[in-house]
């Protein structure tokens, strides 16, 4: 009971005094409390301290609107709880289903727009995919090798050049020559 006519006093110093001392003893006693009520909802010590931190802020501004006649602890622990909440709302991913009417259709599909390939895009590609394996199967093997181990298979010429037991030079030079070949034979 004591601490509850402190609060009371605390409140009063503040409001009709504007005493900062008696609101920061009024926060101090609060603090970590809070902090710990908090933490319990969101279960992250940084987001605990950020919602914290908007707790006291909403403590503050309507700290006049208390009602001096209930409880000051009840009224900080419901703002701390309605304040977690929000921020939780706000966290919450949506899900794909969210966004389904009553008839099971996804708004979200009708509106996403296609980003794949028109038909035209789809032959155009093909045809390359066909003329480069051409001009890939003109090559000397060894040329094929060091193009496909660096292209397909990601290998730095580093790798390939354990791999093959060649000489990291010899490794570039036949990439740059296979390079300039697959360029004539293309054009």
């Amino acid at each position: 009971m004591e601490m509850q006519s402190n609060e009371a006093q605390l409140i009063r110093q503040y409001l009709k005094k504007g005493d900062e001392e008696a609101l920061k003893t009024l926060i101090s006693q609060y603090l970590k409390p809070v902090y710990n009520f908090v933490y319990r909802y969101v279960g992250n010590s940084g987001d605990a301290s950020d919602i914290t931190q908007d707790v006291f802020v909403a403590v503050w501004k309507n700290l006049k609107k208390f009602d001096q006649s209930k409880k000051f602890k009840t009224w900080i622990f419901e703002i701390a709880k309605n304040t977690s909440l929000n921020w939780l709302k706000k966290k919450k991913p949506y899900l794909f289903s969210d966004f389904e009417n009553e008839a099971g259709d996804n708004i979200l599909v009708q509106t996403i727009a296609d980003t794949g390939l028109l038909p035209e895009e789809i032959f155009s590609r093909n045809e390359s995919v066909k003329k480069l394996a051409m001009a890939m199967a003109k090559l000397n093997p060894d040329y094929q090798k060091v193009i496909k181990m660096h292209n397909d298979e990601d290998l730095t010429f580093q790798k390939i050049s354990e791999f093959s037991g060649e000489s990291l030079n010899t490794v570039k030079s036949r990439y740059r020559r296979a390079l300039l070949a697959l360029r004539k034979i293309l054009s």
